[in-house]
């Protein structure tokens, strides 16, 4: 479990405001609080434990054991927090992990992860109804997911909720609000701003559809029980959030068309501002709104999480240290931590290719991150052959922006400025949200 401090930043008057994003990843759950001039003014953190899987391409977690990490962290920040009031909350979560609850917010499912992909028997009946520019056609998808989901649950009343719905849920009290970038996946029409007829002929009871608001609004109060857990005040305000790549791109400082930020976290995910949507769901590419401008993206499978599998953070640290591109492995891996990609290649049977494994841990790990890069070059590329405009500049986030050797090679392989954002964390583009929830 990792700590909470405070910043070094002047004193703040006292009762000065102060705005919350809880970000919920794959391995952890951190909050940043930040003032009205969007400086931080604490964090905290706390570890979860990694998800299950119980055979291939299966991935969940107990969302309770998000629900006790939020409290945690939430508690550690009011802590410190002693001398501002906190005004608002949002929340970010995985993109398209969803579990099905019981009116009063009970879990029926467990919650089926970002990458969890066993449902690909429903893409069949996905395909006959909804718009191939649609970014539902994937076993990944949340509407894939409910509808597998949806045969476990029989004729119970039931609520789709994604990571971060449940956990807005459990803080107000009162289940059923997400926001569009959430609801993407789950069929949501980003343009018309509602959701779509042809759902009717999948049978999803649009009564268990969420209420979707725009990243940024205003959806509730914090609720007596939560206050009561937390020492918060029930006059705290929530506000609707976003997914936790969105809110890390909001973190980067992205503001130009063709302003790119690639995140290196656990997976590897691309986005790049532009005029105009692009979807090719044969491909894993979809848009989500941000603001005026469209958010065009897509996520790997790939990333920082297969790392993780072979090394340790010292070991890494230690072999970053010593790391020459320079002189290529040639080895021509597709590091996959189990079979199933998304983007830039939509295909759940994708092997993972880590063989031959050198006996030099530094070569062997030197060719995960050049195969990774292989991966961003090809994304990129994908992006504006589907009409996204050409990066101008990549700012870096996640874990694995803070490797120079690789950073390096990243920017030759990819021609444009490479930037490490002077903000890393989701949390803090989730805290911009809740305050522009109550300052516009």
């Amino acid at each position: 479990m990792a700590g909470s401090r405070r910043l070094p930043f002047s004193s703040p008057e006292i009762d000065a405001p102060c705005y919350i994003g809880i970000d919920l990843g794959t391995s952890g759950c951190r909050g940043i609080a930040i003032d009205g001039q969007r400086r931080m003014v604490a964090e905290a953190a706390v570890d979860l434990s990694s998800p299950l899987h119980p055979f291939a391409a299966a991935s969940e977690q107990d969302p309770e054991l998000w629900w006790q990490a939020s409290l945690e962290v939430l508690r550690m920040l009011r802590k410190r927090l002693d001398e501002h009031s906190i005004r608002s909350i949002a929340v970010d979560g995985t993109s398209a992990t969803l579990l099905l609850a019981d009116p009063t917010g009970r879990p029926l499912t467990p919650a089926l992860m970002y990458n969890d992909s066993r449902s690909r028997a429903e893409l069949t009946r996905i395909a006959a109804v909804a718009p191939a520019s649609s970014p539902v056609h994937s076993a990944s998808s949340s509407l894939a997911k409910l509808l597998h989901l949806q045969r476990k649950v029989g004729d119970q009343p039931f609520l789709a909720l994604h990571q971060a719905d449940w956990i807005l849920g459990r803080l107000c009290g009162r289940f059923g609000v997400s926001d569009a970038n959430n609801c993407l996946k789950l069929g949501f029409d980003p343009q018309a701003r509602e959701w779509p007829e042809w759902l009717e002929r999948l049978d999803v009871p649009f009564d268990a559809l969420p209420q979707v608001r725009q990243p940024g609004e205003i959806a509730g109060r914090l609720s007596d029980d939560t206050a009561q857990a937390t020492g918060i005040p029930s006059c705290c305000r929530l506000v609707s959030g976003t997914t936790d790549s969105n809110a890390a791109t909001l973190a980067a400082g992205a503001s130009e068309i063709g302003d790119a930020v690639t995140s290196l976290g656990s997976t590897l995910v691309l986005k790049i501002l532009s005029e105009r949507p692009v979807s090719a769901p044969e491909y894993g590419v979809y848009s989500h709104r941000l603001g005026d401008h469209w958010l065009v993206g897509g996520a790997s499978n790939s990333g920082g999480a297969v790392c993780a599998a072979h090394f340790s953070q010292e070991q890494m640290r230690q072999l970053s240290e010593v790391l020459d591109f320079a002189q290529p492995t040639g080895l021509d891996y597709y590091p996959l931590l189990q079979p199933g990609e998304r983007f830039p290649f939509n295909d759940p049977e994708k092997p993972a290719h880590l063989s031959p494994r050198p006996e030099q841990d530094l070569r062997f790990f030197q060719g995960i991150l050049e195969g990774i890069t292989r991966i961003e070059v090809e994304g990129y590329a994908l992006l504006q052959r589907l009409g996204a405009p050409p990066p101008k500049r990549i700012f870096s986030i996640g874990g694995g922006a803070a490797n120079q050797p690789w950073l390096a090679f990243r920017e030759q392989q990819l021609g444009v400025p490479v930037i490490r954002s002077a903000q890393q964390q989701a949390a803090y583009g989730t805290a911009l949200l809740a305050l522009r929830g109550v300052t516009g």
